[in-house]
């Protein structure tokens, strides 16, 4: 009996896992028999605010962790400034622009930016911190700086 309200709390974190966001914009049902639904949400980045990306995973009703899979996709949706772009981390690993909790097993979801400096890019990158099936889930998308006031005209030099 006293596993009852471990299992309790369990289901009670569970539901607030799978609770809404206020950056839902979609929610799509998997079907009468099943208890998934693939949740479409809205990002937009802090830093570079002219970017929003729409993320869509799927989360499981009632289970401890929700699947791995996930798609990302951003675009320009407002200006783009050199500002911006200078206040931003330009490692080869970026930064952490948004995480959600997937489990209550210590797996999340990330999405990362990095700057792509040759060719003038942000990449958005979604992933999951643990792996699934011999895998790290993850999806890409890319945001050129091409026609921005942040793009940098290449180097008029010629490496001989």
């Amino acid at each position: 009996m006293k596993k009852m309200p471990l299992i309790a709390g369990l289901l009670a974190a569970t539901t607030l896992l799978a609770g809404c966001s206020d950056n839902e914009v979609g929610d799509v049902s998997l079907g009468v028999f099943t208890m998934k639904d693939i949740k479409i949400e809205n990002l937009k980045d802090d830093e570079v605010t002219g970017v929003t990306c729409h993320i869509a995973s799927i989360e499981a009703d009632f289970s401890l962790a929700d699947p791995s899979d996930s798609s990302i996709s951003c675009r320009q949706t407002g200006e783009i400034t050199p500002e911006m772009i200078a206040n931003i981390d330009k490692s080869k690993s970026g930064e952490v622009v948004f995480k959600k909790s997937k489990s209550i097993f210590f797996k999340s979801m990330k999405v990362r930016r990095i700057y792509d400096a040759d060719n003038q890019t942000l990449l958005y990158l979604s992933y999951t911190t643990k792996e699934t099936d011999g895998s790290f889930k993850h999806s890409l998308s890319t945001v050129p700086l091409w026609g921005t006031k942040a793009y940098v005209e290449p180097s008029a030099d010629i490496k001989q």
